[in-house]
């Protein structure tokens, strides 16, 4: 009955990321299975019966734990490297190409300025085109972003 309960458990743990997949990143599902099934398999190594069981159970929780933190630290490493990239393309000449490139997942992504102006209220305004290549797949985004008055930018389209 532990047994089940036990196995049951893990399941669930490890099908909990799933339920989260708009804001989990592939990195980060993948660092949780991959960490669950070596943590588990280490902690089976521990125990007899009932013991090892418990072992099982927690080396598969603390795998999956840590993997899904390691994880999460590769896809935030790619948002550093946009997010200074579209930085700099606030203040590029309309036209010129801002590139960005994780040499550790191999991602990266491109932002031309396309257009600017001043929108009804008064802020200078920027349209943007974005292209973004992640895991070998090419993506492509249009947007509009507004100076705040506090010097900020807001994506507003």
């Amino acid at each position: 009955m532990i047994r089940k309960s036990l196995l049951t458990a893990m399941a669930m743990l490890l099908l909990l990321p799933a339920c989260q997949s708009d804001r989990m990143g592939t990195k980060e599902g993948v660092g949780t299975l991959g960490g669950a099934a070596l943590g588990g398999l280490l902690g089976s190594q521990f125990g007899k019966g009932t013991g090892q069981l418990v072992t099982t159970g927690a080396g598969v929780l603390l795998g999956g734990w840590l993997g899904n933190e390691i994880g999460a630290s590769l896809d935030k490493a790619d948002r550093s490297y946009a997010y200074s990239a579209e930085q700099r393309a606030y203040a590029a000449p309309v036209g010129q190409q801002i590139t960005w490139n994780n040499p550790q997942s191999g991602n990266s992504g491109v932002i031309v300025p396309t257009r600017d102006g001043y929108d009804s209220y008064g802020a200078y305004c920027r349209e943007f085109q974005q292209t973004i290549t992640v895991g070998g797949q090419r993506q492509q985004g249009y947007g509009k972003a507004c100076q705040q008055p506090d010097g900020s930018w807001k994506i507003v389209q």
